[in-house]
């Protein structure tokens, strides 16, 4: 029976944190295990300029995202692990779909709906500050996914419209001109915990709430120890499902530790004992990848050899791929 196909980009515009490795990391590397799988994974560069206009950032987030995959186990003999940027069908397929997808379509987008309710509420012009990049942002995904013909997407449910449209783009195209691509579906785990961060929203860049994966031990306390809590005192009952600590706790722990620690809160547990539990749990789980980590670091001709293996591979699909993309449209040797 043929393997399905899944493929899972990541932005490079930041540096890795909990909450990427409990919501997308660690189950991504699992599934790359099962051998009825054929898993992508590619470093999203091109998608980072779109919000990123640090070109030193983009160059650190890269080499950040990359240490950490290899570092917490990914076998790239395996699963197909490549920068976006070495795939240069990759760009030349977002020009054909743009020229066959809606431009109504582009304008239900979330990202750009929301950037325009922002202009207005905030009185300026609709598209003020809206880039193509933003506006266009669902094509790239598009040919992304459609590149590699992946049937299975994983997100989170605030992307699913963006497969939907793939969906939709790869659908039009097949109807116009040949039947080149696979319709993709999103994949949504809702077992997947999406950690809240150190304010109690959720662990994202932008509310700058984060906890680095892989924090020196000294920092991964001060971070833990930072985690906002209420003010109920040591032997007063505390709510674990409205606590962040708890949380994060449920998230590295087994069901047992979980139950147990469940019954802590419950008995009263002062929050500096929580969070010291909490730190020498996430701290034990974490150590070994941080000393691989920091020796990738360390080592950056070994993280670009290993992409750059990843990149011949990944071209060995693009390559044939874009050839009958572009027989299908017409752009083909004269005879």
């Amino acid at each position: 029976m043929a393997k399905q196909r899944v493929l899972t980009g990541i932005t490079t515009s930041g540096t890795p944190h909990l909450g990427n490795y409990v919501g997308a990391i660690r189950p991504s590397i699992e599934a790359s295990c099962d051998d009825s799988l054929d898993s992508f994974f590619f470093l999203a560069d091109y998608h980072a300029l779109i919000k990123c206009q640090d070109p030193a950032m983009v160059r650190q987030s890269t080499k950040e995202i990359a240490a950490t995959w290899l570092a917490l186990g990914l076998d790239t003999d395996k699963a197909l692990f490549y920068r976006q940027s070495d795939i240069p069908e990759i760009p030349e397929l977002t020009w054909v779909l743009n020229c066959n997808a809606a431009k109504g379509l582009m304008n239900r987008a979330h990202a750009y709906k929301a950037a325009v309710q922002a202009n207005e509420e905030a009185g300026e012009d609709p598209d003020f500050a809206v880039t193509m990049g933003l506006f266009s942002y669902p094509v790239l995904m598009a040919a992304d996914i459609l590149m590699f013909n992946a049937q299975r997407i994983p997100v989170g449910r605030d992307q699913i419209q963006h497969v939907e449209m793939a969906r939709d783009i790869a659908a039009r195209f097949n109807h116009n001109f040949a039947d080149v691509f696979t319709l993709p579906e999103a994949v949504v785990d809702d077992s997947v915990a999406v950690l809240q961060g150190l304010d109690g929203r959720k662990m994202s860049k932008s509310y700058q709430n984060t906890i680095p994966l892989f924090l020196p031990e000294k920092q991964l306390r001060k971070h833990i120890n930072k985690i906002k809590t209420n003010l109920l005192e040591p032997g007063e009952p505390k709510d674990p499902d409205s606590s962040t600590v708890f949380q994060v706790w449920a998230a590295f722990a087994d069901a047992a530790e979980t139950a147990r620690m469940r019954k802590e809160f419950e008995n009263g547990i002062a929050w500096g004992e929580a969070k010291k539990q909490l730190f020498e749990l996430v701290n034990a789980e974490l150590a070994p990848a941080r000393e691989r980590y920091n020796m990738l670091m360390d080592d950056p001709g070994h993280i670009e050899s290993e992409l750059r293996k990843g990149a011949e591979r990944a071209r060995a699909h693009s390559v044939p791929l874009m050839q009958k993309v572009r027989y299908a449209v017409g752009i083909a040797p004269i005879t």
